[in-house]
Order: C-alpha cells, then sequence, then structure tokens
C-alpha cells in the first residue's frame, strides 16, 4: 500500500460497535470481492469490499471475516481468514499478507489460512442459531452480478438450510454512516491532500490546455502525496461539458473565457475526498460568471448552515430549493411565471438544479447511509450544488465535504480557496 499504515484501533472499535448489534447464538461472515477478469487473462485491478475493509483494514483478495461472539471457544469469537501465501504467485503477483501482518493491520488476534477454515467452520455454524450474511444493498443501483457475496449465501442456504438467515446490510448502513475521530482524521488527510492538489492546478491551468492535462496533474500530485489514487473518476469539464454530470471524456480543450469544473478527491487509506470547484480557465471571471458563481456560493452557505443533526434530507432539499427559487429569479433564471405555473413534482428551479445536494462520504464516495431517517452527529456529508445554463453554456458546481456534530456541522476543506477573490488571486500571481 502506498499510504501509512491506518491505527489499528480504527477497526477493532469498527468491530466492537457490530458485534454489539447482533443478537445472542448468531455468527456474521463477510467475504472479500472477487478477482474480475478484464480481457484475455488479464484482471481489473483489486477492490476490496468496502464492509469488509471497514472492519478488518484488509484490502488482499480471499480474505473472510467471521463473528461468533458465543463460541464457548473465546478463541474464535472473532477470526479473520487469509489466503495462505504461495511461493510461486507471489513470483508473479507479489508479496500476500503473513498472519502476524495481518494482525498488526487489523488488530485480530485470531488468523487463520483460507484453506483450513472448512473444518473449524461446520462446528461454530451448528452451535449458532443466526447466520447474518452479507450483500451489497444500495439504493443507487442493483447489482445483477453473481458475484462472492450472492454466491456464498446460496452455498450456505443449500448445506445450512435450518437456520435463521439475517441481513448485515442494515446494521453495516446504520453504522458506517456514523463515523468515529480516527475515520475522520483518515478523511481528513484525504482532503488535504485534494486541498494541496487543487491549489497546484490554480497555476497550471490557463487557455489552450487539455482537460486530460490537468487530469494527469491531479493523479501526479495524489500519487507524490501517498495516496491510493483518485477516490472516483475524476470531472475536468471546460465550457458546455460542466452541464455533464458525470463527464469524464476529459479530452477538449480549455479555451479563453470558459469556465471549467472539476469535480474530484484523493482517496487514502482507501477514505474518500469529494471536491468540486469551478474555476475561469484565463484567471478571471466575467461580470455574468461572477453572478452566477456567487449564486452558487450562497446556495452552498445556505446548505452548510440548515444540514444539522435533526434534519430529513427531504426537508433539507425541499429547503434548498425554495432558497434556489429565489436566487434563480435574482439573476435572471427565473419568472414569477415560472414559479407560479411549476409543477410540485417538477419544480421550477430544477431546470438550473437538477441533481441533490449532499450524499454520505466515507470508505466509498456515495457511503453508506439512511435517506429516510434525519441526520445524526457523526455523519459525514458532501454539499455540492450546481447551477447549469444550457443558454449559456454554463455549468457552475461548488462541493466541500462536512462532518456533522452536536453542535453543527464542521467543514473538512474550510481551508480550501472558495471565494471568486482567493481563485482570481491565486490564479493571477503566476501570470
Amino acid at each position: 500500500m502506498k499510504y501509512l499504515p491506518l491505527n489499528p484501533a480504527i477497526f477493532i472499535q469498527n468491530r466492537k460497535r457490530f458485534v454489539a448489534k447482533l443478537p445472542n447464538n448468531s455468527i456474521a461472515i463477510f467475504n472479500s470481492n472477487d478477482e474480475l477478469p478484464l480481457n484475455g487473462d488479464a484482471l481489473h485491478k483489486f477492490k476490496q469490499n468496502s464492509d469488509l475493509y471497514w472492519l478488518t483494514g484488509i484490502e488482499q483478495e480471499d480474505t473472510m471475516m467471521i463473528f461468533f461472539p458465543d463460541n464457548p471457544d473465546a478463541k474464535y469469537r472473532e477470526v479473520l481468514v487469509v489466503v495462505r501465501p504461495n511461493e510461486m504467485k507471489e513470483k508473479w503477483d507479489g508479496h500476500r499478507l503473513r498472519i502476524k501482518e495481518a494482525q498488526q493491520i487489523s488488530g485480530i488476534e485470531t488468523v487463520v489460512y483460507l484453506d483450513a477454515l472448512d473444518a473449524m467452520l461446520q462446528p461454530w455454524i451448528h452451535l449458532s442459531e443466526n447466520i447474518y450474511l452479507n450483500t451489497n444493498e444500495n439504493d443507487r443501483k442493483g447489482n445483477n452480478i453473481a458475484v462472492r457475496d450472492y454466491r456464498y449465501a446460496q452455498e450456505m442456504r443449500n448445506r445450512y438450510p435450518l437456520h435463521n438467515y439475517k441481513r448485515s446490510a442494515p446494521i453495516m448502513k446504520e453504522l458506517r454512516a456514523i463515523k468515529t475521530a480516527e475515520e475522520i482524521e483518515v478523511i481528513q488527510k484525504a482532503v488535504d491532500i485534494t486541498d494541496i492538489t487543487f491549489r497546484k492546478l490554480l497555476q497550471f491551468i490557463e487557455p489552450g490546455i487539455m482537460e486530460y492535462e490537468i487530469h494527469a496533474e491531479i493523479i501526479h500530485s495524489f500519487l507524490m502525496q501517498r495516496a491510493t489514487g483518485e477516490a472516483y473518476g475524476s470531472i475536468i469539464a471546460s465550457g458546455d461539458n460542466a452541464r455533464v454530470l458525470h463527464y469524464v471524456e476529459n479530452c477538449r480543450e480549455c479555451k479563453d473565457g470558459d469556465l471549467i469544473l472539476m469535480d474530484f478527491g484523493a482517496e487514502y487509506g482507501n477514505y474518500a475526498a469529494d471536491l468540486s470547484r469551478t474555476v475561469p480557465v484565463n484567471g478571471k471571471f466575467t461580470r455574468r460568471q461572477k453572478t452566477v458563481y456567487n449564486a452558487c456560493l450562497h446556495l452552498h452557505k445556505y446548505a452548510a448552515g440548515i444540514l444539522k443533526p435533526g434534519i430529513s434530507i427531504i426537508d433539507y432539499t425541499e429547503k434548498i430549493g425554495d432558497e434556489a427559487t429565489v436566487v434563480f429569479q435574482k439573476i435572471g433564471l427565473l419568472k414569477k411565471s415560472d414559479i407560479k405555473n411549476e409543477n410540485p413534482n417538477d419544480r421550477a428551479y430544477r431546470k438550473y438544479l437538477y441533481h441533490g445536494i449532499s450524499h454520505h462520504l466515507g470508505i466509498d464516495v456515495h457511503d453508506l447511509g439512511t435517506r429516510t431517517e434525519p441526520i445524526k452527529a457523526g455523519m459525514v456529508f458532501t454539499i455540492e450544488p450546481g447551477i447549469y445554463i444550457e443558454e449559456e453554456q454554463m455549468g457552475i458546481r461548488i462541493e466541500n465535504n462536512f462532518w456533522i456534530t452536536k453542535n453543527g456541522n464542521k467543514d473538512l476543506m474550510k481551508n480550501i480557496p472558495i471565494e471568486v477573490e482567493e481563485i482570481e488571486g491565486m490564479m493571477k500571481r503566476v501570470r
């Protein structure tokens, strides 16, 4: 791994939180992700199952985590399973964890090799009543591929049909949404790497530069700071490209007079940062660009002022919609008649702001967390309003990451330049 070793207390604490949610006489099993084929004999870069990583800190393939808090033998109440190192495979693919190394990363005392598991697991299953299994329950996207979690669930039901099967996903969704102070430290590291990178870009961007050149600078800066890499596919969208929310071609020339919307974030210790900034390619906002940018910044600050414990995402979104309606009138995007005649299920402001304002952030850039219950202290959210104007071929989005606390929220990106004057000043100094 490129990043410095994380404090195993992160994972020890996470496991304690999970075990506390299990009823008596329960066993819970988590599997690593598959190694997915690419073409020929190649594989996609391995990405660990986020739940398993959250519990163990282990990034290696063919890993399992088993909880059996009521095991009569205390040594086997939490067990980490790793693949036995193979000399030939290591010659081709590199080092695999030894037991001591896995212990140090995870803080788990009992580590066994995968090829020894079957003989141990069956008696544990027979002693348990409930079997908790994990699947990827994401509200945004279904999973139509028979990945390991689903294959394993079917295998267990076939082998042990009379047990009571339970879902780990609801527990993980609840727990992962609330970040510990130790997790916040890792997210802050990803944010700080992103901050340094953005400041470099302000000194790099100029008319004639290609979007992919900016993207290359981002990747270079991340890796030089020990980040794993990008937390997601970076969006480098100049001119009208900025109206495409997930524009990732990053292949066009940045032209004088255009704005460029950049949405990128570093991944450090498998935790994500998520930043959006929109800056003038030539270093100077036009009067109209400044007007729209400051309108977007106003919405960003307004959202930050109301994103607190107790508010629901529905109420939060509705309030921002009300404020956007007022703001869009002021900058000439909406007329009173547009508002009077709007469809309550498709409000007028949605023509210019057609995405959500916030999402959970953590190990996944769109992290686990409920969208139906009130926001709680400990959660981390993005705040990312945007204004997209087809008639003016303009798109602006401003995004920071916020940690929700009992006393309000803390902007983890408060040091990253955001005001028009800050951005222009930092771009001007090199010209």
